[in-house]
């Protein structure tokens, strides 16, 4: 005869194995898709935006954290020196690097019904691509337009260990690396035409020692 207890033991048995047994067959909850996390950024600014309100404004800081200026009473060397001073390049350099980002960030060109540049000569192209050609030239190279925000993203850091070392032989080297950063992905999709010329032109500036600069660039189109 089953003993009352011993029945009642192997009955909650049973049933433990058999929710355990449900609960392992239940399938995982499945993770937020990408598509879902893309979602849930929505860019503010057109890229114009985001050049002239923050990557210009923030590059600022780094060119001219240490400026030469040459005048007919002498020459003049200004760099920082206090840790107030450095602490605003610091910055400038952190805040670059992490807009590299935001330029991933699939956004308009510019802000709707703005105008592209008109011809400097009747009958000529004009000399940037307009926002629409711009954006077309983007969306189909966007692998080349993340690679040079990636570039940015790398001279900024290069920057901020510059200045975290407090490197200021080192300052000077910056606003010529974060220049040709920009200058390259300008050439690429804002004004291509003047690609070549610019590259011949780099070409043909030497230093005293008779060599190419790393990184002399033209002064950038705004």
């Amino acid at each position: 005869m089953i003993d009352r207890r011993s029945a009642r033991v192997c009955w909650a048995l049973a049933v433990t194995a058999l929710l355990l047994a449900q609960c392992s067959s239940q399938p995982a909850p499945a993770p937020a898709s990408n598509a879902n996390a893309r979602a849930a950024l929505t860019p503010v600014l057109s890229v114009k935006e985001l050049m002239e309100h923050i990557i210009d404004p923030t590059a600022d800081w780094l060119f001219d954290a240490a400026v030469v200026d040459v005048t007919a009473s002498g020459t003049t060397t200004s760099v920082p020196k206090t840790d107030e001073e450095w602490l605003r390049v610091e910055r400038g350099a952190m805040l670059l690097a992490e807009a590299s980002n935001l330029l991933k960030m699939p956004r308009a060109m510019a802000p709707p019904g703005t105008a592209g540049s008109l011809p400097v000569t009747s009958g000529e192209p004009a000399p940037e691509l307009t926002p629409a050609e711009i954006e077309a030239k983007v969306n189909a190279n966007r692998d080349l337009w993340n690679t040079h925000a990636d570039e940015l993203r790398t001279v900024a850091l290069a920057s901020l260990a510059i200045v975290k070392a407090r490197n200021v032989d080192g300052l000077f080297q910056i606003g010529s690396d974060i220049d040709k950063a920009c200058e390259n992905c300008h050439l690429e999709f804002w004004y291509p035409g003047d690609k070549e010329a610019v590259l011949a032109d780099q070409k043909k500036k030497v230093t005293y020692g008779g060599s190419t600069p790393k990184s002399q660039s033209p002064t950038p189109k705004k």
